[in-house]
């Protein structure tokens, strides 16, 4: 079965209908990759109690509790966690590093897919959604607001860059690195970035930049990835191109063992940078449906609606 080379505006906005069954929410449930990561909450008068404390000058009487008053001989107040709203910043990867694809989608259709998700889900959550979708010469920048007009203006631009894809690639100066200066300008605090990319390109500048980030807003990194570019096995005279150069494969065994080690140290090393960001790295599959891998991730009991 060949692999869906573009992704057309219709088939995104028919995803929400399966944004669903996860959650991107600060309280996730039990179960969910997530699950204790995002505690952004705001003291106040909310709907869940968090703690009891002594009466200050200043507080609201109506959260007098009485009872524990009387009981501790001392004015005690009820306090009650509150959700922060939080907007949600999408940095979608439409490069031609992201034109590849072996089974079911390629890299781009899949990233789309990701963005799309993730933009309805915020929008159900009552979050602010904008985004950064760039490729090789362009970064379209979408503002967080939370309406379904801006979801719309995400995903046109998604669907743009990534039917751009598929004719004759234009150079450009755009770089992951740059996109992601972009988004520390847009994500100053209190952000959830969520970096849909195949990391192409990055580096220690990369590294210092999602540090930057991660510092003042949650930060989520969707790594894009094709089971072909994991595992390859190659024959006497087969030829491989990249950035316009070319050179033969050599075969046998060991070629692919030596493949498939260094796409594990790549993936490894990345694994271990975010760790110590505590920026969780969600790998994606091209060859399973998007939306399975997701809720499998962030989804758990409770996260249906």
């Amino acid at each position: 079965m060949a692999a869906r080379t573009t992704v057309t505006l219709e088939e995104l906005m028919l995803l929400q209908a399966d944004a669903r069954g996860f959650s991107l929410q600060s309280r996730q449930p039990a179960g969910s990759l997530l699950a204790g990561r995002h505690a952004s909450r705001l003291r106040g008068r909310g709907l869940t109690f968090e703690e009891l404390r002594q009466y200050h000058q200043g507080d609201d009487i109506r959260t007098m509790d009485w009872k524990a008053t009387a009981r501790l001989r001392s004015p005690q107040v009820r306090v009650y966690a509150e959700e922060r709203e939080r907007p949600v910043l999408l940095v979608v990867d439409q490069r031609q590093t992201m034109y590849f694809g072996s089974r079911r989608a390629m890299k781009s259709v899949a990233a789309a897919e990701v963005a799309a998700l993730g933009a309805w889900r915020a929008i159900k959550g009552g979050d602010r959604v904008g985004g950064l979708v760039f490729n090789e010469h362009e970064i379209v920048e979408v503002r967080p607001h939370r309406s379904r007009t801006r979801v719309m203006q995400l995903l046109s631009a998604v669907q743009r860059l990534n039917c751009q894809l598929a004719e004759p690639p234009a150079s450009g100066d755009v770089t992951l690195d740059g996109v992601l200066r972009r988004a520390a300008q847009v994500a100053k605090h209190d952000h959830l970035v969520v970096l849909i990319s195949d990391l192409d390109g990055a580096g220690d500048e990369t590294k210092r930049l999602a540090s930057q980030l991660a510092a003042h807003n949650d930060v989520l990194v969707a790594a894009v990835y094709d089971p072909l570019g994991a595992s390859l096995t190659g024959s006497p005279g087969m030829l491989a191109a990249d950035r316009g150069q070319s050179w033969e494969v050599a075969g046998g065994a060991s070629f692919a063992r030596e493949f498939w080690d260094t796409f594990q140290q790549r993936l490894d090393e990345w694994r271990e940078v975010f760790r110590a960001l505590r920026v969780p790295l969600l790998p994606i599959s091209t060859a399973r449906p998007v939306v399975d891998q997701v809720r499998e991730m962030f989804g758990g009991r409770g996260s249906t609606a």
